[in-house]
């Protein structure tokens, strides 16, 4: 594992376009989502993620409840893996789609092979989160909250805030400080 911040990159950024495969359990073929299919007005949050993170994985539980919360506010949250699968098996499209239904996540869990959603949002480290405003500018960029693995729970504070203040204010005005996590496994 190796400790990797995120970039935080430049607030206002038009949310890069995508067309990605989705884990859906349920289904036994493969569904293509795009960025446009979840544009309905309202902030959208985009985090990378994938299974075997030690940094995902002590956030996990907390964020699947930050994400029904998100959802209960209008916010969709995003959750895409873009590491190598060849290199980590247990990230690959398969294991996603196990890993959302055992933990029955309440948002959309996109595979990106390819990396280039990665690439194109800037997406250094798992996780990372992205919080863009109903215009799809970003209007948040860093972590989740300060716990680590090993550390004290996870809450989402941090994340949440930022969540409100953009709903409540239309801008974020809080200190944004970067995600820390694994490095995302580059092919």
């Amino acid at each position: 594992m190796a400790l990797t911040y995120s970039k935080m990159t430049e607030l206002g950024s038009q949310a890069p376009s995508f067309t990605l495969p989705i884990s859906n359990p349920t289904d036994s073929g493969i569904s293509m989502v795009r960025l446009r299919d979840y544009a309905n007005g309202n902030p959208i949050a985009v985090v990378f993620m994938c299974n075997h993170c030690p940094f995902v994985i002590h956030i996990e539980e907390a964020l699947i409840q930050v994400a029904q919360a998100c959802k209960d506010k209008g916010v969709t949250l995003i959750g895409i893996s873009s590491n190598d699968a060849t290199q980590f098996p247990e990230d690959s499209f398969e294991a996603m789609k196990h890993r959302a239904m055992e933990k029955q996540y309440p948002f959309p869990y996109l595979y990106d092979e390819t990396q280039s959603v990665a690439k194109a949002y800037g997406a250094e480290c798992t996780p990372d989160f992205f919080v863009y405003d109903s215009n799809l500018r970003l209007a948040y960029r860093g972590r989740f909250d300060e716990t680590r693995p090993g550390s004290a729970p996870a809450t989402g504070q941090e994340f949440l805030q930022a969540i409100d203040e953009l709903l409540q204010f239309g801008i974020v005005t809080m200190a944004q400080r970067p995600s820390m996590g694994c490095n995302i496994k580059w092919k």
